[in-house]
Formats: structure tokens, C-alpha cells, sequence
């Protein structure tokens, strides 16, 4: 297997170590539960999941379809990126949508200069387990992400209200995975629990995948406030009359709902230029992320109502 850097043997080793253990867990789950899904958002680490479990079941296809919860507020690029993607490798997507829970009444759509629909998706999500009865669903979540996710076993647990509890988990020693639940439970399992941000770009570029090309930098109409930059493209993200558009040359380091996802700036036009800025960056990815600042325990409060 090709690395990054030839001359180094020990990162060699961690590449595929985590490789491994990740291909190992999709199949576990292929073996314990009986209706497993894949969540996928267009986004590079569900990008990621898709290509370990191509390798993970390679000759054969996939064998469990890959679900989209849409806020109807996702970057176009993604969604055409996740279109392609989906028709070139042949497998089922379900897409459930944040409006149809809008339309019936189920959740309210948010107002104002924060408004978002992020965390609007919990109950588009849990309608979609029990409509198809999933007792597995598979997610690209990280443990260096947020401080919530580094709670998380890889096989986690929620009860019949799709809730988690942080203080009932399984042990999992020696990389035993117990998938074993009761009536009414699931299970979200992150076979990428145990990679870092660093770690996914560098998958992406040893595999050479493809992604959304709003990762690279490109010419933008955006406009600044609290110290983050929002793009001005559509008319979904709020913006008040004294901000002002202006273009500049920007990425995005995660790919969210539009009204809680900002850019940074960036010259980064390629793969390689993505993974030297991101080996220099001092500030997280989850940092352009505005839905974790509305509260110091913004995810865990989600998480525990059965959010991803």
C-alpha cells in the first residue's frame, strides 16, 4: 500500500492499521445486524465509509444502501457530487427530507440570524429508522471532532426513543464488538471513530477519491460575521443589511447545512495543497461549525435526543 511520506515507516503502519480496523468493523456489522444503513451526507468522511466499504465487501457490491437525511439547505455541490456517486457505484439511496417533518408539523423551523436546520434532522432520522426499521446505522463521525463524540463506542447504543445515554455503554475491550440489543434498540456504529481529520485527507489522497469540489479552494461571494466567513450565494444563510458581499478565494474544511457551515480562506486548489494546510492548521474543522458554539454542550444535548 502506497503512504504519504515513503520515508516514514511508522505512518505506513498507522494507515493501515486504521484501514483495517475500520474494513474489520463493517463487516462485523454485515455479520450482527440484519438491516444496517449506511448515512451518507456527500461530505469526505461519509465519502471516506463508502470507499472502506467498497474494500470491506469487494468483489461484490455494497451490500446495505446508503441514506441522505437532507435539510433541503445542503451546498449544490454536494448534492451533485452525492448523485454521481451514487449512480457510478450502483447502490440504493434513500433520501428523507427536513421539509416533509417541516410540512407536518413535527419540528419548527427556526428563525433569525442563527436559524439552521441541523439539528432539525434528528426526528427526519428517527422517522426514517423506524420507517425502515434499520438496526444499524453507520456514520463517518470522529472522536477528534467534538468532545460529545469522543464519548462514543464504535458500536453505540440508542434506546427505542433513539436516545443515548452516555453513562450506559458497553465496554469494548480488545476490540470485541457486541451488537446485541434488545427490541426497539439500535445501534449507530463510526468505524472511523479512531481517525483524525489529518488522517481522512490523507486516505483521500493515498486513494486518490474523488470529492466535492467546494473542498477546494475557489472564488466565492461571502460575507464576515463573528469572525467567520458565510457564503452569500443564496438566499438560505441570514444576513443582516449592514453585512457586507464581497468575493473571496475560499474552501470549506466540513460540509454541513449551509446556514451553519462557514469557509475558510484557502489557495488550497489540490489534494496535496488541502493536506499541508490542514497539517498546519491550529483550529479544528469543527470550529467553522456554528451549531456547537450555541452552547458548551450544544452536540452532547443533541446526541442525547437522538441525533447522529
Amino acid at each position: 500500500m502506497e503512504t504519504l511520506n515513503s520515508s516514514s515507516g511508522s505512518q505506513k503502519l498507522q494507515t493501515n492499521a486504521l484501514e483495517h480496523e475500520a474494513i474489520y468493523i463493517f463487516r462485523e456489522v454485515a455479520a450482527q445486524f440484519e438491516k444496517p444503513v449506511l448515512l451518507f451526507s456527500g461530505g469526505k468522511d461519509s465519502i471516506t465509509l463508502v470507499r472502506l466499504a467498497q474494500k470491506a465487501f469487494w468483489p461484490a457490491k455494497i451490500p446495505f444502501p446508503l441514506m441522505h437525511i437532507d435539510t433541503g439547505h445542503n451546498f449544490p455541490e454536494t448534492i451533485e457530487f452525492r448523485d454521481r456517486l451514487v449512480e457510478a457505484l450502483g447502490v440504493e439511496l434513500i433520501i428523507r427530507n427536513v421539509q416533509d417533518s417541516i410540512d407536518q408539523g413535527k419540528v419548527k423551523e427556526e428563525s433569525g440570524r442563527y436559524s439552521s436546520r441541523n439539528s432539525l434532522q434528528t426526528t427526519t432520522l428517527l422517522d426514517a429508522i423506524e420507517e425502515f426499521k434499520f438496526d444499524a446505522c453507520i456514520g463517518g463521525a470522529r472522536r477528534d471532532e467534538e468532545k460529545a463524540r469522543a464519548k462514543e463506542r464504535i458500536f453505540s447504543v440508542r434506546d427505542d426513543f433513539g436516545q443515548w445515554d452516555e453513562r450506559n455503554q458497553r465496554p469494548e475491550l480488545f476490540d470485541m464488538l457486541n451488537g446485541q440489543i434488545e427490541l426497539g434498540q439500535n445501534v449507530r456504529v463510526f468505524p472511523i471513530s479512531n481517525w483524525t481529520e489529518l488522517d481522512v485527507w490523507s486516505y483521500i489522497q493515498q486513494e486518490q477519491i474523488e470529492i466535492p469540489s467546494i473542498y477546494f479552494a475557489h472564488k466565492r461571494k461571502t460575507f464576515l460575521r463573528d469572525g467567520m466567513i458565510w457564503s452569500a450565494d443564496d438566499n438560505i444563510v441570514f444576513r443582516e443589511e449592514d453585512e457586507l458581499v464581497e468575493e473571496r478565494m475560499v474552501r470549506f474544511r466540513t460540509v454541513g447545512d449551509m446556514s451553519c457551515t462557514a469557509a475558510v480562506l484557502s489557495n488550497a486548489i489540490s489534494i496535496d495543497k488541502v493536506v499541508s494546510e490542514i497539517r498546519d492548521s491550529s483550529i479544528s474543522e469543527r470550529g467553522a461549525r456554528i451549531d456547537d458554539k450555541r452552547s458548551e454542550a450544544a452536540m452532547e444535548k443533541r446526541k442525547q435526543q437522538g441525533y447522529f
